[in-house]
């Protein structure tokens, strides 16, 4: 049975059809990827010409329709009526009316909507991934600037929700520090599979035209074009890595965040944010409201759920070019960058101008003895003796003074004595003003001098290089964007001598 059997008298396209599929992709393309189509075409007439494809009789009148479109036709107030399949044709439908079917046609030479489609997805992620890019490393330039003014601020760390050990604020943002570096370099791997030119794949196999990928990826911007033509249109990494980078970046903000909510509870109040970021209450005169970290919790679960969402539309496709990966899918995937990008920007702003309740970081470690680590450490290395024991006296002192809801250096040194002569069987070498030092915040931190520590001489190490590994991403984007418009001016002049050639 053929397809005449059915006697087929329907038109294209179907009005729900339409409405359902070919006019949101219409939309899609002419809100995201209309300069997309205006270089592909101008590079792909370019390489047309420079390698014989096309000689100078046909690639000028071509050169000068398309400059007559982008004058004539204002995108803007286009709307999908169905006289033509996609945005593509709408191009072409534009050509031929100026050119006529055959010289209009011959820019299609070479090339299919395939590797143009996935050659335009490349371009809008990597016209996102930049700006989202310098965001981090701003924000990664901010959290290094205030790690070192906060270098010997006193803070509550915790582990288990619980009070833990003391350090500095330093401390703790280098530790934020550190992992947004590891996510800005998966963002930036996954820029560089981006930054790869499906341009010459075709339809799958390339082309039996002497095409030039290299110089179709040069002009477009790509650092070289993606080597197998069958993977140009079928291996869609460019979007799992892309997305599966912003989704770890913002799953790992949103713990940074989280303790900022912890941190300014009332009970908990180490953290003070200035009333530029507070809200009142409409009807409780005493709150105090820190909301902007509220909207930037939800702001990176939404881009958490945005980036996640891209990776299971592409599970289980299939190894091929298909609709699952293009215009929809990638629409719905910018809102990660937009969502994430507002989170970046207010986290940056906020970070600098948080401060630390000195008095309130005192009391916290007054009352929960989370010095006792460094007496057990201390007995170990004054006394000899073996952890375990030192362990037992540091737990048999805590308990006691919190049970007076005293503070360990004033009141621990008696339970100290008798907690050290009934375990040793002997008299402790460790004097009042000794304890006191071996249990004050400021001796803990000052004795973990160790690399990755949180004493002064290990941060600023520390610090220094994180400044070092921001100052080599400022360096790669900024040749990136430095080749990326030597590419565009190159392009604008090939195609200015197409223009003006005789």
């Amino acid at each position: 049975m053929n397809a005449g059997t059915f006697n087929d008298t329907s038109t294209f396209p179907d009005p729900v059809y339409k409405e359902t599929v070919l006019r949101p992709l219409f939309d899609g393309a002419k809100d995201h990827h209309v300069e997309g189509f205006r270089l592909i075409d101008r590079a792909h007439l370019v390489m047309l010409h420079e390698t014989g494809i096309l000689t100078i009789e046909q690639a000028r009148p071509i050169a000068q329709a398309l400059e007559d479109i982008d004058r004539d036709v204002d995108v803007s107030t286009l709307t999908y009526t169905g006289e033509v399949e996609d945005f593509f044709f709408l191009i072409e439908k534009q050509l031929r009316a100026r050119l006529g079917p055959d010289l209009a046609g011959r820019l299609h030479t070479a090339r299919s909507r395939n590797d143009i489609d996935h050659t335009l997805f490349k371009i809008g992620l990597k016209h996102r991934i930049d700006p989202l890019l310098d965001r981090l490393v701003h924000l990664a330039e901010t959290l290094a600037s205030v790690a070192e003014r906060e270098s010997k601020t006193l803070i509550v760390a915790y582990t288990h929700g619980q009070p833990a050990q003391p350090t500095v604020f330093g401390h703790y943002l280098s530790a934020v520090l550190e992992t947004l570096l590891r996510d800005i370099a998966r963002l930036e791997a996954a820029r560089d599979i981006v930054d790869r030119s499906p341009m010459g794949a075709a339809a799958i196999t390339t082309s039996g035209f002497p095409i030039d990928r290299e110089l179709m990826a040069h002009l477009l911007g790509f650092s070289r074009p993606l080597q197998n033509s069958y993977g140009c249109i079928a291996s869609i990494d460019y979007i799992t890595s892309t997305y599966s980078a912003i989704e770890l970046i913002f799953l790992h903000l949103g713990r940074f965040i989280q303790d900022l909510q912890f941190w300014t509870s009332f009970e908990v109040g180490q953290v003070y944010v200035p009333n530029a970021f507070v809200q009142i209450s409409s009807i409780m005169p005493q709150k105090r409201n820190p909301v902007p970290i509220e909207h930037m919790r939800h702001l990176s679960s939404q881009t958490v759920g945005r980036a996640q969402a891209m990776l299971t539309i592409m599970h289980n496709t299939p190894f091929t070019d298909m609709n699952d990966s293009e215009g929809e899918s990638q629409g719905f995937g910018y809102g990660a960058f937009e969502s994430g990008g507002r989170v970046l920007d207010l986290l940056a702003a906020l970070v600098p101008s948080l401060r630390i309740d000195a008095e309130r970081v005192r009391q916290n470690i007054r009352r929960s003895c989370i010095t006792v680590t460094e007496l057990a450490d201390s007995l170990v290395r004054l006394e000899g003796l073996s952890f375990r024991e030192a362990h037992e006296i540091a737990a048999e002192v805590a308990r006691a003074v919190v049970a007076i809801g005293g503070d360990i250096a004033a009141d621990g040194y008696e339970a100290f004595r008798k907690a050290f002569q009934r375990c040793a069987g002997r008299e402790t070498s460790v004097e009042p003003d000794r304890f006191a030092e071996i249990v004050s915040a400021e001796n803990f931190v000052a004795v973990r001098d160790r690399f990755g520590g949180p004493a002064p001489s290990a941060l600023a190490q520390a610090i220094a290089g994180y400044n070092q590994e921001i100052a080599g991403f400022r360096t790669r984007m900024q040749d990136a964007k430095s080749r990326a418009h030597a590419a565009a001016q190159d392009l604008q002049s090939r195609f200015n001598a197409l223009l003006g050639a005789r």
